[in-house]
Order: structure tokens, then sequence, then C-alpha cells
């Protein structure tokens, strides 16, 4: 398909098709509802989900869906066709406003961390209108957020529109502060990188370990991973580059800006990253992407793998969140401008992040916070669990001069002069990229790149918004009644550099020292693992921050924390139950097989020629068996503390355990049957290695 405009957004119920199916005054109102926040008349609904019926229906839909995004941490549909009985026997298509505003799927099956019993079935989709209607097979899809009998939220949609709206509420308080009254709201935007690995279905197939839980278990490392670098921008394979082709004309049919696709550092690893778009539209356009990543990739005969680490010893998967904060008209609050000393809108904004970030650490890293994300912060393939700001020489600079009442000279621009007369000369950007920070100033927004490569990117914009949102309201309630605005926004600033500078560190997050110093000199938090941080949300000032600004509730933050615990729990806990399978099953077999081989070889030489020592077998059976009983032995001891896990009070007291023994358990087993790999003959191992897996796509 070569008239990319063309066909950009055809299943997308978007601004053009609205237009172009909507009567003038039904559009302009569906349009105020999305632009301003303003309530959906009953009348509107009706006509607007007439002309969304027709327009699905010329495009072969025969069914709709409210899709909502639960707390599964992926998304969820009931179809229903458009039929209705007529008169004579046959039917008609019908889809009615109040079937467009409201559905009602049955919720006991979701989780709900408490929120109502299992006995109670009533749960409510509801429209949201700022997130367009699509199609997807033959299904015209209407994006919803999902609540319960009770009106709780059970999904990541409610939220991150509250912190939306909780953010632009805060924001124009200060806009108005600069005189900026035309501005009717301020939107978050964000622009998710997306990596993920790419293997062969025969491969996938042969291994259970990815099968049940994403990741694989056991594997020795191969002679040849990711040490050259070559892999890291290289030119896409054949069948690489087949996927990525079908997988942009599916992602731009959707109205997804797809726009640049690379190889990445480990053999079998790539990334995809779009445009970015407003907060609501990017999170379900990045859980579009994800499911059609995985049904494009199996019609290629592959997998797309989403775990954050699949393969031991070779870089994980993260998902970078680029997010920044814009007027309804366009103007990007983070934008510095050439003069950003002189900038104090800019600067104000700035210091309300960087406030956020440290006031709100916690609730940074619990956003990012999952069983398969533990095994990659900390690596040197993605930030550590330390939250840390860089900004970089100029804008560090700025705040020095600022706190210290000094004078700035500002950064002069040096020219790149690459030696070569032909070669364009171009200004240097006054400041570096840091790939190892958590949260890095780009420009004229931050990369927060905790995010693992399977998470919905609304939980950590849900924290970011609202944690953003309160800086500005304790901004705006301090500047609106001061006497002298110009010098109470100095002090203001000033302070705010002064209290939360520990939080700003321009230099290698991948260093130990940094660790060291963060933690012990600078306070900062380290919480290692999910069930080091998750307890966490339910912090007072934690609490207080989030149903202050009408984020959350009470109940639905403990809902939440116990939903994500349970979530830590399960997922190691299927993964400690797979390893002991495929011990039981394949890998002890397997070694046993082979060293009775190696054994009954031994003895068959030694029959035709009995001075032989047989030194080679000899020693190899010895290693195999006592590695076998060492399997044996790990694997009980794995076996019992996933049995222990039983006798844990509550869901914290399970996740303890499951840091505290199953981890460590599983991390032992997992030792000797890596080593048995290496020893035991390539005919006899039960399970493709890694070097059959990682380059297996041709």
């Amino acid at each position: 398909m070569d008239n990319i405009p063309e066909y950009f957004g055809e299943l997308v119920f978007d601004d053009r098709a609205m237009r172009a199916n909507l009567p003038a005054k039904v559009y302009a109102s569906l349009r105020k509802t999305i632009d301003e926040g303003t309530e959906l008349d009953i009348g509107v609904a009706n006509a607007v989900a007439e002309a969304m019926k027709n327009w699905a229906v010329s495009k072969g839909a025969t069914h709709f869906t409210h899709w909502f995004q639960p707390l599964t941490g992926i998304t969820a549909e009931k179809h229903d066709s458009f039929i209705a009985p007529s008169p004579d026997g046959g039917v008609i298509m019908e889809f009615s406003g109040k079937e467009l505003i409201k559905g009602e799927p049955d919720a006991s099956s979701f989780p709900s961390g408490g929120l109502r019993a299992t006995f109670e079935a009533r749960g409510y989709t509801a429209w949201d209108p700022t997130s367009y209607a699509f199609i997807k097979g033959r299904t015209l899809c209407v994006p919803t957020a999902f609540c319960s009998y009770g009106g709780h939220a059970l999904d990541k949609k409610t939220p991150l529109l509250r912190s939306m709206e909780a953010l632009s509420r805060q924001a124009l308080r200060i806009l108005r502060l600069f005189g900026n009254t035309s501005a009717k709201r301020v939107v978050s935007s964000v622009g998710p990188e997306q990596e993920y690995f790419l293997i062969t279905k025969e491969m996938y197939d042969l291994r259970p370990d990815l099968r049940f839980t994403g990741r694989t278990l056991f594997g020795a490392k191969p002679p040849k991973g990711q040490e050259l670098d070559d892999h890291y921008f290289g030119v896409i394979k054949p069948g690489v580059a087949a996927f990525m082709e079908e997988l942009n004309e599916d992602l731009w049919k959707l109205g997804i800006l797809a726009k640049t696709e690379h190889n990445e550092v480990a053999p079998a690893q790539h990334e995809l990253a779009p445009i970015y778009t407003t907060t609501n539209v990017a999170t379900d356009h990045n859980q579009l992407t994800m499911e059609i990543m995985q049904k494009v990739a199996a019609k290629h005969g592959l997998v797309c793998l989403l775990h954050e680490k699949p393969f031991d010893g070779v870089n994980g998967s993260g998902k970078h969140n680029n997010w920044s904060i814009s007027t309804d008209g366009g103007q990007n609050l983070l934008s510095p401008g050439d003069t950003p000393y002189e900038n104090a809108q800019f600067l104000l904004f700035l210091c309300a992040v960087i406030k956020a970030v440290d006031d709100y650490q916690d609730l940074l890293r619990i956003s990012v916070a999952t069983a398969g994300n533990d095994h990659r912060l900390g690596a040197n393939e993605a930030p550590p669990a330390v939250i840390s700001m860089f900004l970089g020489d100029e804008l560090t600079a700025v705040l020095d001069a600022i706190e210290n009442d000094a004078p700035y000279a500002g950064v002069e621009k040096t020219q790149m002069k690459l030696g070569v007369d032909v070669l364009p000369k171009f200004n240097r950007d006054t400041t570096d990229r840091n790939r190892t920070s958590p949260f890095a100033f780009t420009g004229n927004k931050f990369e927060f790149r905790m995010l693992g490569s399977s998470n919905s990117i609304s939980c950590a914009n849900i924290m970011l918004n609202s944690a953003v949102a309160e800086s500005l309201r304790i901004y705006a309630d301090r500047l609106e009644n001061a006497p002298d605005f110009e010098s109470a926004l100095h002090e203001m600033i000033k302070k705010t550099i002064k209290d939360h500078k520990r939080i700003i560190f321009n230099g290698n997050g991948y260093d130990d020292a940094w660790i060291e110093e963060a933690t012990e000199k600078r306070g900062l938090l380290n919480y290692r693992t999910t069930a080091d941080c998750m307890p966490h949300l339910l912090d007072e000032k934690n609490v207080s921050m989030l149903t202050s600004l009408g984020v959350f509730t009470v109940d639905e933050l403990k809902s939440r924390r116990d939903i994500m615990l349970e979530n830590y729990c399960k997922s190691v806990t299927i993964e400690a139950n797979t390893m002991v399978n495929m011990v039981h099953k394949r890998i002890a077999p397997a070694i046993t097989s082979f060293t009775s081989e190696l054994a009954r070889q031994a003895t068959e030489k030694r029959t035709f020629v009995p001075e032989l020592s047989c030194r080679y077998e000899h020693d190899l059976v010895l290693r195999l068996s006592a590695l076998t009983d060492e399997i044996a032995e790990k694997t009980d001891a794995l076996a019992a503390a996933v049995a222990g896990l039983r006798d844990a009070p509550d869901v914290i007291g399970e996740s303890v355990l499951i840091r505290d023994t199953v981890l460590p358990d599983m991390e032992a087993l997992r030792k000797p049957c890596d080593e048995a790999e290496l020893l035991t003959a390539k005919s006899f191992w039960p399970l493709p290695s890694y070097g059959d897996i990682l380059f297996s796509v041709k």
C-alpha cells in the first residue's frame, strides 16, 4: 500500500469521519464535549451512535464492543452484534446512544482487590469520547472506562482521565497568573517507545517457560550475544522487515503514529517509536500496538515477546515514556526557549516537575513495579531503581545561578567541525543525552525510562500527572495570595531548587558509587523490588495527595496495592512451578539419559580395549551425576518454598516470602541446570538453546 495519507486512520471514527458523517450541530456538540469536557446530551449520543454504526457497517463491521482496560494490565472486550429482529422475520442493524454511552459487562472475574464480593457480577463501562472509536477485525471498538456497581474505578483509564483533569485544573491556575486567559485546557502528551523481541514460533513452542511465563527460566549463555554491538541499528533482516512493514500498515490504518523502527542492542530485539499524542490516546494506542505486534508476528511465523527480561545475560526490553504538557492552543509548557534563564513561566513548570519527582519518588517507582521489570531495573540496560533527574549542563547552570543569586553567563553554542569540507556544519546541542537516567529532560519533554515493555503506560502517567498537579497546586495557592507576584515567584523557584536539588544527577546512573551517594548522602529511595515498594502506595502523604486531587479514593488505592502484589506473587509462583515441572519432566530425565549413555559408551570401549581410561566419559559422568543430585536438592527446596507461601498472613507477607525465599531458590536451581546444559549433548538436551532462539529469525 503506497499512498499512506489515503489509508491512514481509515479504521478510526476520527475527526474526519465525524465531520463527514454527523450533522453540523451534532458534530459541534460532540467536539465541545471532547475539547472542553462538557456533558453529552442523549440526543447527540443517539445521533453519534447511528452515524458510527453506519460508518462501521460500511467498512464490514458486524459487532460492537466496549473496549476497556481492567486491572489485569491488558485490554478486555465483549462483542455484541448490531442485529435486532424485524417484524418480517429478518433483522435490522441497530446501535443506540444508550448502548454507546453505557455497557454492562460481567465484572465478577476481573481483579478488584476486595472492592466487591465474588458473587457480585454487575459492572459498567462508560464511553470515553476523548479517544476515537475504531474497527478491529469486524468489530467496532468503543474506548470506555470501567467501574464497579458501587462506582469504584476497576480500570486504568478512569484514574488516568482524573489525573489529566487534575493537572489541567492546576496548570490553568498558574497560566492565569502569567496573564494567559485564552487557554481552556492543559493536556499531557506522551510518546511511548516500545521495545520487543521477535523469535520463531518453532523455537517458542519448544520452550514451556516462554509459553507459560513469557521468559526463559533456564538457559546457558551462548558463545555470542550482544558483545560486539553489531545488532544495534544494524541492517534489519528480511523476515523482520516484512513483519515491520505489515505492522506499520495495520497501525497506520488505526491512526497510530508509528514513526521509528530499528534493531535494538540484544540479538532479536527491536524497537518501535510513535509520534507523541495526548496521554489518554497514547495509552490506548500503546495497548493496541502491543496486541497488533503479537497478531502480526503470528502471521509471519514469529512470536513477539513483550516480557521485560525474556533472556538472562542479554538486555531486557523497556518502554520509554516521553512526557510533556501543553495548552490546548499548542504552547509546550516545558519548552525553555532560547533564553531559559529569562523564561519565568518555563522555570516554574520545570520546578514543579523537579519537586514532584523528588516528593513522589516512591510513586514513580511503584508505577513501574512488576515481577518482570524487577529483573531489568538496575542492570546495565535500564536505569537503576533509584529515581533521579537529568537536566543537562545548561539547565543545571541556570538553576545554580538562580539558587545563588548569581549572574548567568549562558552556554556558548559550539559548531561541530567534522574535518571534511563536504559535510555540513551544524551547532552542537548545549546538552548531551543521558541514557542511564531514570527521568531525563530531552529538550521540551521528560523521558521516563523505567517502564517495562509489557507495562500499561497509564500507571506511570497517572502518578506523574498527579504529582506535578500537586506541585502546581501548592505554587498556585501561594502565588495567588502573594502581595508581590514577581518576588514571590523568584523566591518560590529559588526555594524549590534548594529543597529538591538532591534529585538532580547528570552523571552515570550505572555507577555503583552513584547508588551509594544517592541513598547514603542524598537520602533518595532505593526500592529494588515490587515487594519493597508496593506497600508504600498507602503511605499517608501518597494517599493524601491522590485522594485530595480526586484521582483515587482510599478504597481504590487499597485495592490497587493488593492487586499489584497479588499479580507479583502469582507471576513468580507460576514461574517457580514451571521450573519444578520442567526439571521433573524434561531436564532431569535428559541429564540422566545422557549420563547413562556416557557410562554405556565407556563400558563398551573398555570391553574392546581394557586399558583405556575413558577419562572424558568418567569425569563427565561424575560431574553430571553431581549436578543431578544438586538439581534434585534445589528442586525440592523450591517446591517447599512455594508450598510455604500458604502460611503467609496476607499478600504483603506473601510478597516478602517470594522476594526472600522463592526467587533466591529459583536462581539457585537455575545455576546447576544451566551448567548441565553446557555439558549435555545437544541431541539429548530437551530445550532450544539461547543461540538457537536468538538467532532463529532470518
